[in-house]
């Protein structure tokens, strides 16, 4: 079952860990682009790699970026980065880490950035 996604803004939401096989409803609810703020190999084998999720958008028809944070140590340079994203990248945008929280902070800090 896919995950449930939080809209924090018209044009931004999160999600708890997304899936290769998701990447298809992500698209047909309008999604544009899915960040994956999640690292590789945080959660063990069983956390699919951003590779496979990469191309699974791709085939989707999603732009996909991965900028992996860890919770409680995002860094002004991750928040620069995810602003600009923001700023160039189609949206709407579904960002998604372990629970959509930490997508959610870097989120609020990148627009403190901008």
């Amino acid at each position: 079952m896919m995950p449930s996604f939080i809209a924090v803004t018209q044009d931004f939401a999160v999600s708890p860990q997304l899936q290769a096989q998701d990447m298809a409803q992500v698209a047909s609810q309008g999604y544009k682009t899915v960040v994956n703020n999640r690292p590789d190999e945080e959660g063990g084998p069983a956390q699919p790699r951003s590779a496979d999720l990469a191309g699974a958008a791709q085939a989707a028809g999603l732009q996909y970026v991965y900028l992996p944070v860890v919770g409680g140590a995002i860094t002004a340079e991750q928040a620069q980065a995810m602003g600009e994203l923001l700023c160039t990248m189609p949206s709407p945008v579904l960002a998604f880490c372990r629970s959509g929280a930490r997508s959610a902070q870097l989120f609020s800090l990148a627009q403190a950035a901008f």
